[in-house]
């Protein structure tokens, strides 16, 4: 269910943050395919759900900062929910929140100033979206008056995992809207108890709603730095295909740092306006297991799972059958390279595995089996000494770059749909059952000229089968 911006005299402009890599999540969220690109806790991804929030009358085709790796995993996923025309900024890297933010209003202040801006994260459930509508009424109003806002979720219990803000004095001529005290780190547990008692402190949801210029001229007093190369980022910025690419040398010079410290910690202008509207920051196992529906013993499960006197556990896997038996409190998640076993409690460990992995080199922390490209896919199958097997899947319309290698040969065995291979100066047809070899050093080309899915095996053979070993030579989407 859509929010609805009501009473204002131009559209808000939805922002959509999705820079996150999501680690407590894996082995299902990695930096390739991130948590934002799953569906977590519905049938859409989460970045969808997201999206459709602001997707509507009263609102304009929303600004989309996201990493240049994932650009097109998220232009197809916005496509796929009728999201035709957004506007999706690359960053050429992180930059946390403040950055991103400021990005955001640049743009919309090049068309109007005085924009309301919406900035939600890509990550978020809100399990009670009929709750928004009048307090983003609220929030645009009070953004228009020239102030901040935030929303403030109603806490249900006392949660260490999220930040809180203190509510201070109600904001005259506003019902409902409150300056903010103070914002809060995550506590620990005996403190998010003795918060949560008094009943003066919200959770910290990481939405804001504010003007252009509002935001643009507090960056200017308390983060000029960030301003100063972001203003020169955009300003340099090119347009390729659908996207808009930030200058890489100018955001490289901004400060890493979050919303919350380089502005909203420190502006006279911040205002909190409390909202239920189911709000969940799903950033682990733990948590998706509060949000998913559990069977009469507390199990939450998903996929080809089996459980047996087994109690409040949470059971996922993406493929093979998992059976679990007597055991209490367990999250155990199943992908198709990684398994993944620990206690409810300590959800937020999973974080330091990732690092771990990704200090012994380990390719299973960042990226899946399958890798998704702007064509489709490909899925390694089997994996030896000088020889590997892949699966590819190109959509129809679509072809590979115009490439060779220095170190493979490749042969390809078309077993559904039509092949269109260029090899050197020959335009060869390889239909489904037929074959075709690509010898080392061969100038090659993919495509799909046909109307379904074109599926291949390649078998590579050669001393280095690595993704580098690509010379592109021409890319219609604009990959080095």
């Amino acid at each position: 269910m859509q929010a609805a911006a009501q009473h204002s005299s131009s559209p808000v402009v939805p922002v959509i943050l999705s820079g996150g890599s999501g680690s407590r999540l894996w082995p299902v969220s990695r930096s390739s395919y991130p948590k934002q690109f799953w569906p977590l806790v519905s049938p859409l991804t989460m970045v969808q759900e997201t999206a459709l929030r602001s997707h509507g009358p009263g609102f304009s085709a929303p600004i989309v900062v996201c990493n240049n790796e994932h650009r097109f995993i998220m232009a197809e996923q916005l496509r796929e929910v009728g999201i035709n025309t957004p506007r999706i900024v690359l960053e050429p890297m992180g930059r946390n929140s403040a950055p991103a933010i400021a990005v955001a209003a640049l743009l919309a202040a090049e068309t109007d100033p005085d924009a309301v801006l919406w900035v939600m994260a890509a990550d978020a459930a809100l399990l009670k979206p009929g709750n928004v509508p009048p307090m983003l009424d609220l929030a645009v109003r009070v953004a228009r008056s020239g102030r901040i806002v935030t929303f403030g979720m109603v806490p249900s219990k006392a949660e260490t995992g999220y930040g809180y803000i203190e509510k201070g004095d109600g904001l005259p001529g506003y019902d409902g809207a409150f300056s903010v005290a103070k914002f809060v780190e995550k506590p620990d547990a005996a403190r998010a108890a003795s918060m949560f008692e008094s009943g003066r402190f919200l959770w910290n949801s990481g939405m804001f709603v504010f003007t252009a210029r509002t935001m643009l001229r507090e960056m200017e007093k308390f983060e000029p730095a960030i301003l100063t190369a972001v203003k020169e980022a955009v300003r340099a910025r090119q347009t390729d295909f659908d996207f808009e690419r930030l200058d890489t040398v100018a955001f490289a010079r901004s400060p890493d740092i979050s919303i919350d410290y380089a502005v909203a910690e420190r502006t006279d202008l911040m205002t909190v306006i409390p909202g239920d509207f189911g709000w969940f920051d799903v950033g682990s196992w733990d948590a998706l297991w509060e949000l998913s529906p559990k069977d009469d013993h507390g199990n939450a499960t998903k996929g080809d799972v089996i459980v047996n006197n087994t109690n409040n556990s949470y059971i996922r896997t993406d493929g093979v059958l998992t059976a679990v038996a007597g055991v209490n409190d367990l999250l155990v998640v199943v992908n198709e390279d990684a398994v993944l076993v620990a206690h409810r409690d300590h959800a937020q460990d999973v974080k330091t595995i990732v690092a771990e992995l990704k200090k012994a080199g380990r390719k299973e922390a960042t990226a899946h089996r399958r890798c998704y490209r702007p064509w489709g896919f490909y899925e390694s199958l089997i994996e030896g000494s000088r020889f590997q097997v892949k699966r590819i899947v190109v959509e129809p319309g679509e072809k590979l770059s115009l490439q060779k290698h220095f170190h493979r040969a490749e042969h390809w065995v078309v077993v559904e749909g039509t092949a269109q291979v260029t090899r050197n100066e020959d335009i060869i047809l390889v239909r489904e059952n037929e074959s075709i070899y690509l010898p080392l050093g061969a100038v090659h080309r993919l495509e799909n000229p046909g109307r379904i899915p074109l599926t291949l095996i390649e078998v590579q053979s050669g001393p280095y089968l690595g993704e580098d070993d690509i010379v592109r030579l021409e890319d219609v989407y604009s990959r080095a």
